[in-house]
């Protein structure tokens, strides 16, 4: 039986981000509310005209029978009708159900048919091409929406495609024929109303939907954007973000949709995710979040950069970054706050490296810059630190709308990812060490599978995260998903994230995959990073070919084998990586290694290269 959420049919003026979107559109109709790049220019989008193509899409999904609570799929990457489309589905009370670009037809048709979608929108050829191969498992799909019609227009002859273009004069004409019947829709909604539904990145099995409220989102707005929230002073219409990360991912909505229509924040859409270093350069935003992966990238194109620049640029570089390494440790003492000392090191290492180094990263003008959404090395924020961009870790997952616990400008402390929202209540299960929250936040439950929810929230409203922690002073310090706890031959229990991300802190590393649950001892699946360990072969004169011929090549082995052991010199005995193999390709989410968000699947990871694995527990095999 489908999952329903019963909306009331008594509108009382409910605050939504379409109501937002709306307001500044009367407020101020000519700001800019998000910019794009067109062949090869920046072309801003007024509140006005934003609005005004949510009003024409939700009045075509009225003319094309959707109803309230029925579910708008959206498939594409991120961009101004990502937005739209979303908005214009929330404001006739459908559900918005994103999917990742990156998803294959096998994953198109699980979240497709799990959610009972009757509308898909789809970015172009590509995306509509997988709907299509599996749509005779899906009857409920009734229409195919497509953006770009390169390649689409005179091929297809299916009755359910209709173009974006045509969406929006279909949308003009009802609007045109039935004025005040999205504001009608919007007076409906409620708090308790299903507003979207994302799907978990399903490290450990398919996909579940979670359901997140109007109430859900409204609750995390207001514990990130309010008195006590991200930024200080808090954002508004003169700052500037990126927006690059999936917007199917919670992460995502938030930084570019939901803080956007909040704050009036402009957003700026990355070209792809490969022009992001380009982008970051052009906008140079006041307000970023990244992934541990981008930050970790970031400080490896540092490193790289020093290490090839000429003997004067090097020195000074190296003097530069000294003091910003003293700047950090004394920033970190305080919080994330200068001190008189700190600022004037800082000085003198801006006019060194730091002022063309942070142009060069595109963080010039960052005033709050976040990390979330998997674990990151104290050494990478600390060097963020140091050159002045205090990185501020926060915490949440999509089960509690990404809203528990953050880093406060001022309050930062490394290790930690910080303090409870106001809204949240946190605690720590005595007998397992879980992480418990309850709040406004907390969602609905998963779609379609109340066994599923009566696990993650229990009878006193407590969601069970799933991740192991500690408090510190009020602070939370995630130890590790409880999942991935090994307890090894002799009985030791290892948290494995720490020693993984004490490994990738090196720019030559990609992946680090410890393995060693109910194994005599810890090993490793390391993956290096092509490009920096292969210009590091060029300057060591050792010919490769490709990706894998690179991993067999006995001058890497050795210098991964230089940074295991620089890693093994800080660790316990029982945590030390005994031996370690070269994975022999980069993880590839199509093959089934890694999630949509790039999470490692560590089952299918060690099953795929079984033989890899226990060839390190085979005698002889321990260094």
């Amino acid at each position: 039986m489908t999952t329903t959420l019963e909306p009331s049919t008594q509108g009382t003026g409910t605050t939504t981000v379409v109501t937002r979107v709306r307001d500044r559109a009367c407020e101020t109709p000519t700001g800019v509310a998000m910019r794009s790049k067109e062949k090869g220019l920046w072309r801003e989008t007024s509140w006005s005209q934003y609005w005004d193509d949510v009003l024409d899409v939700a009045h075509a999904y009225l003319d094309l029978g959707v109803q309230r609570g029925d579910r708008v799929a959206i498939q594409s990457e991120n961009r101004r009708e990502w937005l739209v489309a979303d908005l214009a589905a929330v404001a006739v009370g459908a559900v918005t159900v994103g999917l990742y670009p990156t998803n294959p037809p096998a994953e198109v048709v699980h979240v497709l048919r799990d959610s009972g979608a009757r509308v898909l929108v789809a970015e172009d050829q590509e995306q509509l091409d997988k709907a299509l191969e599996v749509s005779a498992e899906l009857p409920a799909l009734e229409h195919l929406l497509y953006i770009e019609p390169r390649g689409i227009r005179g091929r297809y002859t299916d009755a359910r495609l209709t173009s974006w273009a045509d969406l929006l004069d279909r949308g003009r004409a009802h609007r045109a024929a039935h004025p005040g019947a999205v504001e009608q829709a919007m007076a409906q909604t409620q708090p308790g109303d299903l507003m979207t539904l994302i799907y978990t990145s399903g490290t450990t099995g398919a996909p579940k939907g979670a359901m997140l409220t109007v109430g859900n989102v409204e609750a995390t707005i207001a514990a990130l954007t309010g008195p006590a929230g991200l930024l200080d002073p808090p954002a508004g219409p003169k700052d500037l973000s990126l927006s690059y990360l999936p917007l199917c991912h919670v992460a995502e909505r938030i930084f570019t949709t939901w803080n956007n229509a909040a704050t009036g924040i402009q957003v700026n859409f990355a070209e792809s995710i490969d022009t992001v270093p380009e982008n970051l350069r052009e906008i140079q935003p006041t307000f970023f979040f990244a992934v541990p992966r981008i930050w970790e990238k970031l400080l490896a194109t540092v490193q790289v950069k020093q290490s090839a620049a000429s003997t004067l640029k090097r020195n000074a570089g190296n003097l530069g970054l000294a003091l910003s390494a003293k700047v950090a440790t004394a920033m970190e003492a305080n919080g994330g706050k200068h001190t008189a000392g700190s600022r004037l090191l800082h000085g003198i290492a801006w006019v060194l490296v730091v002022r063309a180094l942070r142009d060069r990263l595109g963080l010039r003008r960052v005033r709050w810059a976040g990390c979330g959404a998997a674990p990151v090395s104290v050494d990478v924020l600390r060097f963020f630190m140091g050159i002045g961009v205090p990185v501020h870790e926060v915490y949440g997952m999509t089960e509690n709308t990404a809203s528990a616990t953050a880093n406060r400008p001022g309050r930062i402390r490394l290790g930690t990812v910080g303090e409870p929202h106001d809204s949240v209540e946190l605690r720590i299960d005595e007998g397992t060490g879980e992480v418990l929250t309850r709040g406004p936040a907390t969602f609905a439950g998963y779609w379609n599978r109340p066994d599923a929810t009566a696990e993650a929230i229990d009878a006193d409203g407590w969601l069970h995260t799933g991740d192991v922690g500690v408090l510190e002073d009020g602070r939370l310090r995630i130890t590790d998903r409880m999942k991935d706890i090994m307890i090894t031959a002799g009985g030791k229990n290892v948290a494995p994230s720490e020693i993984e991300n004490a490994v990738k802190v090196s720019p030559l590393i990609k992946e680090c995959v410890v393995i060693g649950d109910r194994r005599p001892y810890l090993t490793a699946l390391i993956g290096i990073e092509p490009d920096t360990v292969g210009d590091w072969a060029q300057k060591q004169r050792i010919a490769f070919t490709t990706y894998r011929d690179l991993t067999e090549r006995a001058e890497v082995k050795e210098l991964v084998q230089g940074i295991v052991d620089g890693v093994n010199a800080g660790l316990n005995p029982v945590e030390q990586i005994k031996t370690f193999r070269l994975l022999p390709k980069l993880l590839d989410h199509e093959d089934g290694e890694l999630t949509a968000t790039q999470k490692v699947r560590r089952s299918a990871l060690a099953e795929r290269y079984t033989p890899l694995v226990e060839s390190m527990y085979s005698k002889g095999a321990r260094s």
